[in-house]
């Protein structure tokens, strides 16, 4: 059984910036790797998604094609910056997107994790606020579904400027990745029951 992963890099940052955020939702994916799952990364700032809360709000809206791989995928990893204490607008705009799956169906049976990365304190409640939010259109979340980093309030220092990823965040990355792959697996073999 082969499974697949997609990062949506909600960064700020336009390509070709170097990002944090992309960094961390690398790190992620590489993990994943290591347990047979295969993944790919879009950097949503980098496409047209308009805002609404339909699968398509027509006129050049580049989500259907998004929505397509997220449906596809049978893990999603959320990575988002910390602005001012909260997720970026951009992760707010794919929430709010996957919004129209809550009568679909389709998203029952994948998994969920997130990554989060900032100089401000923020990231346990934009995982709340993350998980809450893809639990109600159907994503199973494993147990430490999370993996973030935040650097010193007001500093300086981004994720992507540190030498290397600091012990505690490269081990929580291996968790995240190991428990995302098993959960995945479990759910691709035997999914929910229907209602």
């Amino acid at each position: 059984m082969t499974l697949t992963a997609l990062a949506l890099v909600c960064t700020l940052k336009p390509s070709p910036q170097e990002s944090s955020t992309e960094l961390i939702a690398s790190q992620v994916l590489e993990s994943l790797a290591k347990h047979g799952v295969t993944g790919s990364s879009v950097r949503v700032v980098d496409h047209d998604v308009k805002p609404g809360v339909d699968k398509d709000m027509g006129d050049g809206d580049a989500w259907p094609g998004i929505r397509q791989q997220v449906v596809d995928a049978d893990i999603l990893v959320l990575a988002t910056p910390t602005w001012m204490g909260h997720a970026a607008s951009v992760a707010h705009r794919v929430l709010e997107r996957l919004d129209a799956e809550i009568t679909e169906g389709t998203l029952a049976g994948k998994v969920a994790v997130a990554a989060v990365v900032g100089n401000e304190d923020g990231a346990h409640a934009i995982s709340a606020e993350v998980f809450q939010a893809l639990n109600d259109v159907g994503f199973s979340i494993p147990a430490n579904g999370v993996v973030y980093w935040n650097g010193e309030a007001m500093g300086k220092v981004d994720y992507k400027d540190l030498p290397k990823s600091p012990d505690s965040v490269a081990e929580t990355i291996e968790t995240v990745g190991i428990n995302a792959a098993h959960l995945a697996g479990l759910l691709s073999a035997s999914g929910y029951p229907k209602a």
